[in-house]
């Protein structure tokens, strides 16, 4: 079979890592790819922009591509799955109506509020007055602000203080800081506790859950500095007992699904949960429409079943929960970031590779570039490594004897992923 995978980021590098160990596949191509999915035997880049509708669409019908999978949001918002399937090509995510959980934050709010999914009070807003007049009557301290549409990781925010979220408010919505994205928000109660990210395969409508993933989002270790795009992250999630496993599926992904099912179209692809563990149980804080990163790189590596069996029976309307396996193993995956990130791109840095990869952990490129024989940045989170084992300790231990073997110019990375899983 001919994949065409479309993405750039290590997500994008993780899913064409697994798909090209399925023996039905000949061949992958990557729209752009990276200097990771170059390097893998059966895959070729092609220089496509994930948001180039129509060109992707001519590549597919002119080289015969069986199944299109696709990595990053933006195609979803500008409706890549409904101009292939207009045209008969088999292709796995949602539909742009039901990609609006994640390209609409309000949207997302109104639909569970709609269908009883536990989620924090909200109010939405496109007027700077009305949302500083919401806040004379809610601490600054104890909301969220968020930026309705996609803002490439930079749309959320915890203000200090008064005079930092009325600084938000008008840069969002008087200046027009992030665009189009911006320009409704939403304000919503800060929540307390464990997070988590929990994924789930569906058909539209059966549902396979994933591993649970915790994330670790800030810059520097015991999580301080800023807010990043994922600097780590760690599967399965301990705190993801089957119990709360169970919850989660019963009071948040099935009526998510079944809500989208009722209001636009069913939801075939990859759900997405962002959740904290509040004293009441498992409450969301986003809702997603594609794999996510690095969860992916952190869980795939796990995935015993053949991940296009999986695919393609979404895409058919066929997925049977019971058929997707897991192995029983810990893995903890470790981002190295440039110095400037997450402000700076920091791009065009020579990236070198000191020794192979220990056995048990996997280089994920994210944002590299191959030029002749050499790799560079394109972005500030450049590799992923992810370590295995049969328990977080050793799983730890592997990632972090792989880390020397990747250096570029101001290499940044925690030295504290997993520590908490132990």
């Amino acid at each position: 079979m001919h994949i065409l995978i479309v993405g750039s980021g290590g997500r994008t590098h993780a899913i064409a890592w697994k798909l090209a160990q399925s023996p039905r596949v000949s061949r992958i191509s990557v729209a752009p790819g990276n200097g990771g999915t170059a390097l893998i035997p059966v895959a070729r880049n092609i220089p496509v922009d994930t948001t180039d509708v129509v060109s992707l669409l001519d590549f597919a019908e002119t080289e015969g591509v069986d199944l299109t999978v696709i990595g990053p949001e933006e195609p979803l918002e500008l409706g890549l799955v409904d101009q292939f399937e207009a045209v008969g090509l088999r292709i796995f995510g949602p539909q742009r109506r039901a990609a609006l959980i994640e390209t609409s934050k309000s949207y997302a709010k109104e639909l569970m509020d709609r269908y009883g999914v536990p989620t924090a009070p909200y109010q939405a807003f496109t007027e700077i007055d009305p949302a500083l007049e919401y806040l004379l009557h809610h601490a600054p301290d104890n909301v969220v602000i968020k930026a309705d549409g996609l803002a490439r990781g930079k749309g959320v925010f915890l203000p200090r203080g008064a005079d930092d979220a009325e600084g938000i408010l008008r840069a969002l919505l008087d200046r027009h800081a992030l665009g189009r994205a911006g320009h409704r928000v939403v304000i919503e109660q800060r929540l307390t506790g464990h997070e988590l990210s929990v994924m789930a395969f569906s058909d539209g409508k059966s549902i396979a859950m994933l591993p649970g993933v915790r994330d670790y989002k800030r810059l520097h270790d015991h999580n301080v500095g800023p807010n990043t795009g994922g600097m780590g992250s760690v599967a399965p999630a301990p705190c993801l007992t089957p119990e709360i496993a169970a919850l989660v599926q019963q009071r948040i992904i099935a009526p998510t699904l079944a809500g989208l099912q009722e209001d636009v179209c069913c939801f075939k692809g990859m759900l997405y949960v962002g959740l904290v563990l509040t004293q009441d149980g498992p409450v969301v804080l986003e809702l997603n429409a594609r794999f996510s990163d690095p969860g992916a790189q952190t869980v795939l590596p796990l995935l015993e079943t053949d991940l296009l069996d999986i695919i393609e029976a979404c895409v058919d309307g066929t997925l049977d929960p019971a058929a997707v396996r897991w192995r029983n193993e810990a893995a903890v995956t470790v981002m190295l970031v440039t110095a400037g990130y997450p402000d700076h791109r920091d791009s065009g840095l020579p990236v070198t590779q000191a020794c192979p990869v220990p056995k048990n952990a996997i280089l994920f490129h994210a944002g590299t570039r191959r030029v002749e024989d050499r790799t560079l940045t394109t972005n500030g989170r450049v590799v992923g490594l992810t370590g295995i084992g049969p328990d977080f300790p050793t799983a730890i231990r592997r990632v972090y004897d792989s880390v020397p073997c990747i250096h570029f110019e101001g290499v940044h990375y925690r030295t504290d992923i997993g520590t908490g899983a132990i």
